[in-house]
């Protein structure tokens, strides 16, 4: 088949008819056909020669040409695309380095093989440009809800048709056990698209709690016009679901919006997600009185919140316990999704009991390290005192407050208190020489000596062995696995440091082994002081500061 000028305008119509077909832009299956042209033309003219296809968008014209480039007279390498300078003045007036030849070359017969690959060239280019255009189309409505129509399914994924392209309904993203057929109609969430070599796959989902903050975005015209927000999605697809939401205009209840007249917008949520049961909850900015609110409908008697840990300890009444937990654990766990936070459950006597034990531990602890009858130690426990240096270094006339305790006795109660802590002092410093701890971590400030005990029974033994500590690993923290959250004990933890403190301490180290400038430290500290707003004045708790300070202090 030659390109003559009976079948040139051919091109034209071909290209427009394939472009229509697959809603892509003419000029592209054009490109491919020319590439497809200049690979054939290569494959009669050999694969050394440069040539290209230039087909008149008009005329459908196809121009077949050669180019070669000048090069210098000693880097010549390829002599059917290369030329001299010298070469090239039959050409060209003044030719340059890089300049370039080029020459018209008689079309070529595109035989059956050839016309093959043409075919080959420009069926690939029109496939990358339909999947190109369908990312394009489906890379923006990301985290949208999407209407399809199933086609089939494999293996359990469902293959669904979205209208120019297909999308792919995982069986774990699946709402519990439901099936469908071919032809049923169906509402997804658009979870991911991804551009893949095979095209671009669309990955849908049912259990995500974005799909039903979308759908509740489309049943309610508060929340779409942003008068009120879904602040936290927690869901057990299928079953049951925690929504938290707050409002914006003061007059208007957020429950009862999301609810609607006679539980109508609620209930056209509830029919899409198959009958999952939904807890609407307000919203509150206070993290104990939100988890209140996400536990219903059980009762909470106490609140309990470590922030730093990020867990909370409720107390429930005993006959509450199991609605607070609910069937499997749910409902606590829908609440700890839905506030991000660890939470303890436990019964008021429960709570009582450990209570008592801690009391009891802590009146142990004073009749035996102060040689107290249990009456007095029980009274120290009942004002607050929960250990040896707070009795030792309190102020005295906390301890005279105390009823029935005069000036004298409570002289001697602080006195019995300090020996006993220079004595537990001696032996764990001792304790910690034997393990070889050297005088760099026993010197150092801010370091106890039951603490460099603790460390040297852990392996840290001298200041630069404390200077790689991470603060974690003093303080303790929680790391997340698998979606739980896991408790890292720290070396120090037990003495009550906290995160802030062991930063505080191991960059003091490392200013005093001189690793670290403390000049640097203040002049970044500085920094960021200019750019805060005139008038505001940084806190004084932020951890970044109070270390750079600590440590400018110990490097000077």
């Amino acid at each position: 088949m030659a390109i003559t000028s009976a079948n040139q305008l051919e091109l034209l119509q071909t290209a427009e008819a394939v472009a229509r077909e697959k809603m892509i832009d003419p000029v592209l299956v054009i490109e491919a056909m020319e590439e497809s042209l200049a690979r054939a033309a290569r494959s009669r003219y050999g694969a050394e020669m440069d040539i290209r296809v230039s087909i008149d968008r008009k005329t459908g014209r196809a121009t077949f040409t050669r180019v070669r480039t000048v090069v210098e007279d000693d880097m010549v390498e390829n002599y059917q695309a290369e030329l001299t300078a010298g070469q090239a003045k039959q050409y060209l007036d003044d030719p340059q380095t890089g300049d370039t030849v080029v020459d018209e070359v008689p079309p070529v017969e595109l035989g059956r093989i050839a016309a093959q690959s043409a075919k080959q060239v420009i069926l690939q280019k029109v496939r990358e440009a339909e999947r190109d255009r369908q990312y394009e189309e489906f890379k923006d409505r990301a985290g949208t809800i999407i209407n399809g129509i199933v086609r089939r399914e494999e293996y359990g994924n469902v293959i669904v048709d979205v209208g120019r392209g297909e999308a792919m309904l995982r069986r774990n993203e699946k709402i519990g056990r439901e099936g469908y057929r071919p032809n049923d109609r169906i509402r997804c969430y658009v979870k991911d698209v991804r551009r893949e070599p095979r095209g671009p796959q669309i990955f849908l989902s049912r259990t995500a709690p974005e799909f039903m903050a979308e759908l509740f975005r489309m049943e309610v015209p508060e929340i779409y016009d942003g008068i009120i927000e879904i602040k936290a999605v927690a869901r057990d697809p299928g079953s049951r679901a925690k929504i938290a939401v707050i409002s914006y205009d003061g007059s208007i209840d957020p429950v009862g919006a999301c609810v609607g007249m006679r539980g109508s917008r609620v209930q056209a949520v509830v029919n899409e997600l198959q009958g999952e049961k939904i807890d609407i909850i307000p919203w509150n900015e206070d993290q104990p009185t939100f988890l209140v609110n996400a536990l219903q409908p059980a009762e909470v008697s106490k609140v309990v919140l470590d922030e730093e840990a990020e867990r909370i300890e409720v107390v429930v009444p005993d006959d509450q316990l199991s609605l607070a937990i609910g069937r499997r654990g749910q409902n606590v766990r829908l609440a700890s999704q839905l506030t991000g936070l660890d939470i303890d459950i436990m019964t008021e006597a429960e709570e009582s009991e450990r209570r008592q034990k801690e009391f009891e531990d802590r009146t142990k602890l004073f009749m035996d390290s102060l040689d107290l009858d249990e009456f007095f130690a029980q009274l120290l426990v009942a004002e607050g005192f929960t250990n040896l240096e707070e009795v030792a270094y309190v102020e005295l006339d906390e301890l005279l407050a105390i009823d029935g305790l005069d000036e004298g006795t409570a002289e001697e109660l602080q006195a019995r208190a300090r020996d006993f802590l220079e004595a537990q002092n001696k032996k764990a410093l001792d304790n910690a020489r034997a393990l070889g701890v050297e005088d760099s971590l026993i010197d150092f400030a801010g370091l106890t000596p039951r603490m460099i005990e603790a460390l040297a029974v852990d392996g840290v033994k001298t200041l630069e062995d404390f200077a790689t500590c991470a603060d974690w690993e003093l303080a303790g923290g929680w790391t997340t696995v698998d979606g739980e959250r896991v408790k890292d004990d720290g070396i120090l933890e037990k003495f009550d440091v906290a995160l802030e403190e062991a930063q505080t301490l191991v960059m003091n180290a490392r200013v005093q082994l001189g690793w670290v400038d403390p000049a640097d430290l203040v002049t970044e500290d500085d920094g960021e002081s200019a750019e805060s707003e005139e008038g505001e004045e940084p806190e004084e708790s932020d951890a970044a500061t109070t270390t750079t300070a600590a440590a400018a202090e110990a490097g000077a």
